[in-house]
């Protein structure tokens, strides 16, 4: 019997929504329940057994996220399924969208600036509520009571192992996805959860070797130099491998693979962004006004990392000149040298910067002369802070604004709203240092196969730093853009094979050469 129903709508595709199956229902519902039991203990129900209930709401929700994923993708042949993501309330700005965005925020902001209120004994008091709740585990990894950082990086860890999960069923055609992910997976498991805790049961320093200076701004605080300092040739080896990371390691690893190889394999920020996040990246803002907004505000966001830095360390050895082989002299012409060879290379090699603003290089040369000059002059004062401002209450600042209400509060509360790199892409200072050697100094780019583009637009969609890939690719340019974070979706998604990610020497002077095919217009074109 056929039907008489009027479709009217354009599209090639049904427009009638998909209805979720069982098997996703019964993954949703357990995965809901053991949240549930979290909300429980956040809402001040003591549960009888607090291991058996953490231990049932952890399995519950990593179950249930397997569970929902299985029966979600693999009903389907291999290959990405976007669909839908406009239309679902969670995925558009819609109601759920909001919902979601204002429960993270509120999350955060309990936990940087309320955590009594999830449960954090204060003056010694035993723990309450959800903090009280992981006591157990706490106990069992590092033989103290949980803080409110401890349940922090315990759900963050399982959102990342159960959502990364979900996202390697979702791409598992592509090996690419399936080992960066596996990479972001074990490093937050392995090197950023367990390893620190196991180091404090040893009682050792607190130590995340995923974690560099500037995104880790508490590297160069005088209480933790002076801890690991202290902590024997482990503490001298972190201390020793703190630095050696942003000033050695970082730039050899960003000079043949890009910043893809922290911000994509490594991160634990952008590893929460590319599980939990993936179904939010299509909210990025494309537009010209967001890319401008994004360049000035992250670097500025890094001059504010440095000079909090500076500040901070300059005030330290001050008052150290004894202790440490790096006296307060010595630390002066570190400041010297290092900004001076920033100033020289603008000076001395300008092709490595030709593509760098006006505005930008005259900012750059006035910051980096500003240390210097404030360095010299506080040194042969012999004043305690560098730019007249405790450095105290500068750091304290920073810690403020960008370490908690950023990084935190926006960085992840705006997921349904503002996309899942938001922190990434506006504000992390790592992610501005790497981006600097991926733009200058390395062999990274994305090649287009401007040819076989048919403009469908979906690399751009599927861009979670906002780049307007598509652009690029019609003109078969190369991509070498400092926000690109060589996640890799864009080539991922393309149904042509436009898009490629390499690391090749071949060509490196010239990655960003305006056009690689030749455009030949049609009026260009004669008959003889």
């Amino acid at each position: 019997m056929s039907s008489n129903k009027v479709n009217n709508s354009l599209s090639i595709a049904t427009p009638h929504p998909h209805g979720m199956g069982l098997g996703e229902k019964a993954g949703i519902g357990i995965g809901v329940f053991g949240l549930l039991i979290l909300f429980v203990t956040m809402a001040g129900i003591n549960l009888p057994s607090k291991t058996a209930f953490l231990t049932a709401s952890i399995l519950f929700m990593i179950v249930g996220t397997v569970i929902y994923a299985r029966a979600l993708y693999l009903k389907h042949p291999e290959g990405i399924k976007n669909n839908g993501v406009w239309f679902k309330s969670i995925s558009n700005r819609g109601l759920i969208g909001w919902i979601t965005g204002i429960l993270l925020t509120g999350f955060y902001i309990l936990l940087y600036w309320f955590p009594e209120l999830l449960g954090l004994g204060k003056d010694g008091a035993a723990n309450t509520g959800i903090v009280a709740f992981f006591d157990p585990l706490s106990k069992s990894l590092n033989g103290n009571a949980a803080s409110q950082w401890f349940v922090y990086g315990t759900l963050y860890t399982v959102a990342i192992l159960a959502l990364g999960y979900k996202f390697i069923l979702k791409y598992r055609h592509n090996k690419y996805q399936v080992i960066r992910t596996i990479s972001v997976m074990f490093f937050q498991l392995g090197i950023a959860f367990l390893l620190p805790e196991v180091l404090q049961a040893l009682n050792k320093p607190y130590y995340n070797f995923a974690n560099m200076w500037p995104l880790n701004y508490y590297f160069f605080d005088g209480w933790h130099i002076k801890q690991l300092s202290a902590s024997g040739a482990l503490g001298l080896f972190m201390l020793v491998f703190g630095i050696a990371m942003f000033l050695l390691i970082s730039p050899i690893l960003t000079y043949f693979y890009g910043k893809r190889w922290y911000c994509s394999w490594v991160c634990g920020c952008g590893g929460l962004a590319e599980t939990a996040g993936d179904p939010f990246r299509h909210l990025s803002d494309k537009s010209v006004r967001a890319w401008k907004i994004e360049r000035w505000m992250i670097h500025l966001v890094l001059v504010f990392s440095t000079i909090m830095t500076a500040a901070v360390l300059f005030s330290f050895f001050h008052g150290s000149q004894q202790k440490y082989w790096v006296t307060k002299p010595i630390f002066t012409g570190i400041v010297i040298v290092i900004f001076g060879g920033i100033a020289g290379l603008l000076l001395l090699r300008p092709n490595y910067f030709r593509n760098m603003d006006k505005k930008a290089k005259v900012i750059t040369f006035a910051i980096t002369g500003l240390l210097i000059i404030a360095s010299v002059v506080m040194f042969s004062l012999d004043k305690k802070n560098l730019f007249f401002i405790d450095a105290g209450k500068l750091r304290s600042v920073y810690g403020f604004l960008i370490g908690s209400a950023f990084s935190g509060v926006i960085g992840v509360g705006f997921y349904p709203i503002m996309g899942s790199r938001v922190w990434c892409r506006f504000g992390c200072p790592m992610a501005a240092i790497l981006g600097l050697q991926q733009r200058f100094f390395s062999r990274f780019r994305i090649t287009t196969n401007g040819g076989q583009c048919i403009s469908c637009g979906n690399c751009s969609t599927y861009c979670e730093m906002g780049i307007d890939v598509r652009a690029y690719a019609q003109k078969g340019q190369n991509i070498v853009r400092a926000s690109c974070v060589g996640c890799g979706i864009c080539s991922a998604v393309c149904p042509r094979g436009v898009l490629r990610l390499e690391n090749s020497a071949i060509d490196i002077k010239d990655r960003t050469t305006a056009l690689k095919t030749i455009h030949i217009s049609e009026d260009s074109v004669t008959l003889l």
